[in-house]
């Protein structure tokens, strides 16, 4: 039997459906803050609900809330951004280019070429780097903007989320509104999920690296930890990177002890992550690592940096309200 289309796109839908679509395209410039606010919010309403327990204004608690989430993160860019110019100092005041030399005069290459090339790159990022700078500031204004939407974003998500919730439920069909409960529990498994099994899990390797490259005597051996810790948010990647290029300069420099120790530490970074990150994650939902990977190298092409959080998410989300469907109305699972 079919369906008339009239009786359903009379003129207070079609006047709906215009405004959403208008107010959409508003929007659409600051739609990765609010996404972000809304991820960050469902980290924030759990501390604020401990705090409100002690302070009993809901306000305050959200504030102090956020916070104690948000400063850590501001700090850790702060920090990263921090120890990136240190090490560029370092190495320019340094001796690096003479054992650069010494190292590259006992290879059977051409040094002068790979001399001219080295300076003719760093030359390239020089100006990669103040060409960034110069757009960054002049951008300042827009990069404000987000961060007063997103603060303002979490701190309403918050507080006011379930309502937000329920005043989308009431546009659901009643056949559907199993649907849509089950679909948001599910949401909240993938987010617990993500949280627990990989940012978690990014925080415990770097932990171990920060001890490890310290114990080795690296310098900046808590910087590399850090950056150990956001690799291994990447699937594929992990923390390999960072200890096969410190056995790479350990070998070249004579170092044969530290380069076999720092590559037995990790391979120990390398194999603990198959026990954590399914310890951790195995009481929520399963996320097939293909949707991570892609999420965490296409999130940024499409929202920058902020990709990087937002694109597995949106992912795993979406394969999660997929799955959910298709095993309530095509599989008819209870």
């Amino acid at each position: 039997m079919g369906v008339d289309i009239k009786n359903y796109l009379n003129p207070p839908v079609l006047l709906v459906i215009f405004l959403v679509i208008v107010s959409l395209m508003f929007i659409f410039p600051v739609l990765n803050m609010i996404l972000l606010g809304a991820i960050l919010a469902y980290l924030v309403r759990p501390v604020a609900h401990k705090i409100q327990s002690k302070l009993k204004f809901s306000t305050v608690s959200i504030l102090l809330a956020m916070v104690v989430v948000l400063i850590p993160l501001i700090l850790l860019v702060v920090y990263i951004s921090y120890e990136l110019s240190s090490v560029i100092t370092t190495l320019m005041a340094s001796n690096y280019y003479a054992n650069l030399d010494q190292i590259l005069s006992q290879l059977p290459v051409d040094v002068n070429s790979i001399n001219s090339s080295i300076n003719s790159s760093l030359n390239e990022i020089a100006k990669y780097l103040l060409g960034y700078a110069v757009s960054f500031l002049s951008k300042f204004l827009n990069i404000s903007l987000d961060l007063f939407i997103l603060v303002c974003s979490v701190f309403y998500f918050a507080r006011d989320g379930d309502k937000c919730l329920n005043f989308i439920r009431d546009f659901v069909p009643e056949d559907s509104k199993k649907f849509f409960d089950n679909t948001c529990e599910s949401v909240k498994d993938v987010l617990r999920s993500i949280f627990y099994g990989h940012f978690l899990t990014s925080v415990i390797i770097g932990i171990f690296g920060c001890i490890g490259y310290s114990l080795l005597g690296y310098p900046f051996g808590i910087f590399l930890g850090v950056l150990t810790g956001i690799l291994q948010l990447i699937p594929v990647f992990g923390p390999w990177p960072i200890y096969w290029a410190l056995f790479f300069i350990d070998i070249f420099s004579g170092n044969y002890v530290r380069a076999a120790v720092v590559l037995l530490f990790g391979f120990f970074l390398s194999t603990i992550d198959m026990y954590i990150r399914p310890a951790l994650s195995s009481h929520y939902a399963e996320i097939h690592p293909l949707i991570l990977l892609v999420g965490f190298l296409s999130g940024p092409l499409v929202y920058g940096v902020v990709g990087f959080i937002v694109g597995p998410l949106i992912l795993g989300i979406t394969y999660t309200v997929l799955d959910n469907y298709r095993k309530e109305y095509i599989l008819g699972e209870e």
